[in-house]
């Protein structure tokens, strides 16, 4: 398992390929997603960035299908654990 810091780096890393891919400079890229340059070159950098911003950048890569898998909900295999799940956490437990 990756820690956060390195989990962040790896997506800033794969969103900066892909900036490059499609042959936008840091500029472009910041006009388009209306995200400030500097943020963009800060989370190019660290990692470090709003969930907003994000959302903003990856909608002007048009890679919006990439956050569909972010959190998604559960699917279910059969009715019985459609039936045993239907009780919906209100709280979670500390483990």
């Amino acid at each position: 398992m990756y820690s956060s810091e390195e989990t962040t780096l790896a997506i800033a890393a794969r969103l900066k390929r892909r900036r490059l891919a499609r042959e936008l400079t840091q500029q472009g890229l910041a006009r388009r997603s209306g995200v400030a340059l500097s943020t963009l070159i800060k989370f190019e950098r660290t990692g470090q960035i709003s969930l907003k911003s994000f959302v903003r950048l990856a909608i002007a890569l048009q890679d919006e299908a990439a956050l569909e898998n972010l959190m998604h909900e559960e699917e279910f295999a059969t009715l019985d654990e459609v039936l045993r799940s239907d009780k919906k956490r209100q709280r979670g437990r500390i483990k």
